[in-house]
């Protein structure tokens, strides 16, 4: 049994719906509006949403990523009036399921809203829990439908095309496909199709004869012939020389390749994967880019979302790289505190999860042997730019269900309206967070003199010394 949501000021529509829905043992409610769907959607687990578009306080597909991010992120259906094919584009790439117009039969809607529910049902189990994930890091909803489209990419041998910002991580996706793979036990050949200059990229790619060109000192076995019975990953494919780009896609399709100054053709058994962080349709159109090879390289396509669009993956990502480089670098494990989490959930991070590892690095050095990382260990620059974001949002996003540490009115003020954290974290944060307000009163009260602060508060010299270390503070 379902529970679905007609959002429609269609009176009609929402008895048609709502009926179809109940003769099918679901059970409906339905809204008008917008604000009331919302609503709604706050408090009840709703598995799906009729959705229409034009409504009395402002447009559904507009509404729509806001309805997909409610609480039990219900699958949503487009219902219209007016067929409008950029409509129904846009509502898909929105993550609509569906889209159909109100003159549908009862028949074409209930075929709609049970094929979304089967889905919905298996998607209750995701694909890609078992998947093998060495660095690919997190588990916020932009990452799992990264995840969900690796598992079905693991599960063939078409080729994949992987689209997003420079430094998402997409070399670490490519990894986690061959390694989930029936080909994991062989060869990740990996190649940046960026450094490949036109005269030599023959050569890398299919490798030479001896005496083919002046200095072949010796035969040389190119990276697909390397791959053979395993995977070739071409990074940045955009660069991919425009003079190859014919010959490779001979290679992709008969899985053939002739070295350079050979005459005999050799096999070999590759997958490809491919990555760029450029638009490859725009330069199809301007001619660029081979359309019959663009085409073929994306039977399936993965874009990745940049970080900033996966804040809440930071605290997992900071553990995870922290405990790498404490043992790369020989020392002693490293906690970020939540001031230290926050400031980094209000950075945009241009250069995404390497920027965010190379942050870390850079951190760690500065922190010297200090064991909780604060804000003041950060890069300025990191800092300065996240309290612009602050003071520009007014309020900081929420990390791992805890308020920031700016949130300070009352206890309700520490608790996120969409997450709740376990309460040993929410009591820790918030005892920490009260030393430190404590603490910062007193030594102003003090004038930084530890004696009067002494006096003041009852604590032993020793025992404020340990506390103010323990927050990072100091009588300056």
């Amino acid at each position: 049994m379902a529970t679905i949501l007609v959002l429609d000021d269609d009176l009609d529509i929402s008895t048609i719906i709502s009926q179809l829905a109940e003769d099918a043992n679901h059970h409906a409610y339905t809204a008008s509006t917008i604000a009331e769907g919302l609503t709604l959607l706050t408090s009840t687990p709703i598995d799906l949403v009729f959705l229409d578009v034009r409504l009395p306080d402002g447009n559904g597909l507009e509404a729509l990523p806001e309805i997909r991010k409610s609480p039990s992120s219900p699958i949503v259906i487009i219902i219209t009036g007016l067929g409008d094919p950029d409509g129904a584009e846009l509502a898909i790439q929105n993550g609509a399921w569906d889209y159909i117009e109100k003159t549908s039969t009862p028949r074409h809607i209930l075929f709609s809203m049970e094929r979304a529910l089967r889905y919905r049902e298996k998607d209750r189990l995701p694909a890609f829990s078992n998947l093998k994930r060495k660095e690919l890091i997190g588990e916020s909803r932009a990452l799992r439908q990264v995840l969900e489209n690796i598992a079905v990419a693991s599960s063939g041998d078409a080729g994949v095309l992987i689209s997003g910002e420079t430094g998402t991580g997409k070399e670490v996706v490519a990894r986690t496909i061959h390694d989930n793979s029936l080909r994991a036990a062989n060869k990740f050949v990996v190649l940046d199709c960026a450094s490949l200059s036109a005269s030599l990229a023959e050569g890398e790619l299919f490798g030479h004869i001896k005496g083919a060109f002046t200095g072949a000192d010796s035969s040389r076995i190119g990276l697909v012939g390397q791959a053979d019975g395993g995977t070739l990953f071409l990074d940045e494919v955009g660069e991919l020389p425009q003079a190859v780009q014919a010959t490779f896609l001979r290679v992709l399709q008969e899985k053939r390749f002739r070295p350079v100054g050979s005459a005999r053709e050799f096999s070999s058994d590759f997958r490809l994967i491919a990555a760029t962080n450029r638009n490859l349709e725009e330069m199809c159109a301007a001619a660029l880019f081979r359309n019959d090879l663009y085409y073929r390289i994306k039977a399936c396509a993965i874009q990745l979302p940049p970080l900033r669009h996966r804040v809440e993956d930071i605290p997992a990502l900071c553990g995870f790289h922290l405990e790498r480089l404490c043992r790369k670098y020989g020392k002693e494990s490293r906690k970020p505190s939540d001031d230290f989490l926050n400031v980094l959930a209000n950075y945009d991070w241009p250069g995404n999860v390497r920027e965010l590892v190379q942050t870390l690095e850079r951190t760690l050095m500065r922190a010297g042997d200090e064991l909780v990382l604060y804000p003041e260990h950060l890069p300025v620059d990191i800092r300065a730019k996240a309290m612009r974001t602050v003071v520009s949002r007014g309020k900081p996003p929420r990390v791992n269900g805890l308020a920031s540490q700016a949130e300070t009115s009352d206890l309700a003020d520490g608790l996120s309206p969409d997450a709740i954290p376990e309460f040993k974290a929410f009591r820790r944060q918030y005892l920490d967070h009260a030393e430190k307000l404590y603490l910062r009163h007193l030594l102003r009260l003090a004038n930084g003199d530890i004696k009067a602060a002494c006096d003041l508060s009852g604590l032993s010299r020793t025992r404020l010394y340990a506390l103010l270390k323990d927050h990072g503070m100091s009588t300056k």
